[in-house]
């Protein structure tokens, strides 16, 4: 039995029971049905994926913070520095950015004034790493230190002459190029992407509301796309359900994916690509934008951006709303639910292939 059978196997059993999904506490595939040690490993421990990309959650992964109750509303993006820590965004205080160990503890929080903070990215320059992020709630963009220490504000481009108030802007993403200029996707707005230059300085827009190549029904995600021999812009094109290239100028160049299910944002590993979808699972791209392995895929079409599932109808292993993403230098993956209680998930890269056989 391959891998990739035995994991296409696997969801099948998801998909009539969650109840009778693989066991995966063996040493080889000769054990791959024999009984688990016991009934909750049975929904713990799962594989997913296929081909190369085989992955396994780890349960319960993100401690809950002393004094909650829950984690708090994730709404938010997940960013992993070179430390290896996990950073992901809050939509509920008191902290907007709570800070993890890749064993799931936590480690620090910050960034009081931002909860509500929406898409991050991460950028080194000159050795040191900035937090870039998009702050709906305040309706900015924010550049900050790892420790919280902010470095500049950008706030409605009124510049660019396609607001009249500053409620019709709502910022949910944000990159950086390799000339330090920033890009800010208006997703829950107008649908326009905003060029700063280095300096803060108002540079152009692109984009704008429509479902024709160029144009988007909610820029949810955007990020840098080094992949090729000249870096692009690739946008989550979340309500037309596809993937976009731009380049640094703002040009159209391509729709590179389609029939997706709702993407809302990307981390990149090599030529590989992880696609949040907010309906119910995230893709692996290869290095042709064809979805080559899916995670967590949802039976339960109830629960695709559902906001509000609560933890005890969550299954392990298996995603509701995913909605940020991030691999770590290992390949692993961190994935943010769109999620009333707040919901973070960890899978480890399978290095032995034959291990998910």
């Amino acid at each position: 039995m391959t891998g990739k059978r035995s994991v296409t196997f696997f969801f099948c059993a998801v998909a009539v029971s969650l109840a009778v999904p693989l066991a995966r506490a063996h040493d080889g595939p000769d054990n791959l049905l024999s009984a688990p040690p016991d009934p909750l490993s049975i929904t713990t421990l799962l594989f997913a994926g296929s081909g190369e990309d085989i992955y396994q959650n780890v349960p319960n992964w993100c401690q809950i913070p002393n004094g909650r109750q829950n984690l708090g509303s994730t709404h938010g993006g997940v960013i992993v520095d070179k430390a290896g820590d996990i950073y992901f965004s809050m939509d509920a205080g008191p902290d907007g950015i709570l800070v993890y160990s890749p064993d799931g503890k936590l480690k620090r929080s910050f960034a009081k004034d931002f909860v509500g903070i929406h898409g991050m990215c991460l950028n080194v320059e000159n050795g040191e790493e900035f937090i870039y992020a998009a702050h709906l709630k305040g309706r900015q963009a924010v550049k900050m230190k790892l420790d919280g220490t902010v470095i500049w504000k950008i706030g409605l481009p009124t510049e660019s002459g396609k607001y009249k108030q500053l409620n019709q802007y709502s910022p949910t993403s944000i990159a950086v190029g390799p000339n330090g200029h920033v890009y800010i996707a208006d997703g829950y707005g107008q649908n326009w992407v905003h060029e700063y230059d280095e300096h803060q300085k108002y540079v152009r827009s692109f984009g704008g509301k429509g479902t024709e190549p160029g144009k988007f029904q909610t820029c949810h995600g955007i990020a840098l796309d080094t992949r090729g021999p000249k870096p692009l812009l690739l946008i989550c094109d979340r309500e037309n359900k596809r993937l976009q290239h731009f380049d640094l100028d703002g040009n159209f160049v391509a729709v590179i994916t389609e029939n997706l299910r709702r993407p809302c944002s990307v981390s990149f590993f090599g030529k590989k690509v992880a696609v949040a979808e907010l309906q119910g699972r995230v893709a692996i791209l290869n290095a042709d934008n064809k979805v080559e392995a899916v995670l967590g895929d949802n039976p339960d079409q109830k629960q695709w951006a559902n906001y509000n599932v609560p933890p005890k109808d969550w299954k392990p292993g298996i995603f509701n709303a995913p909605h940020g993403v991030a691999f770590d230098k290992e390949a692993n993956l961190y994935v943010e639910d769109w999620n009333a209680s707040g919901r973070i998930s960890k899978f480890v890269k399978v290095k032995d292939q034959a291990k998910a056989e």
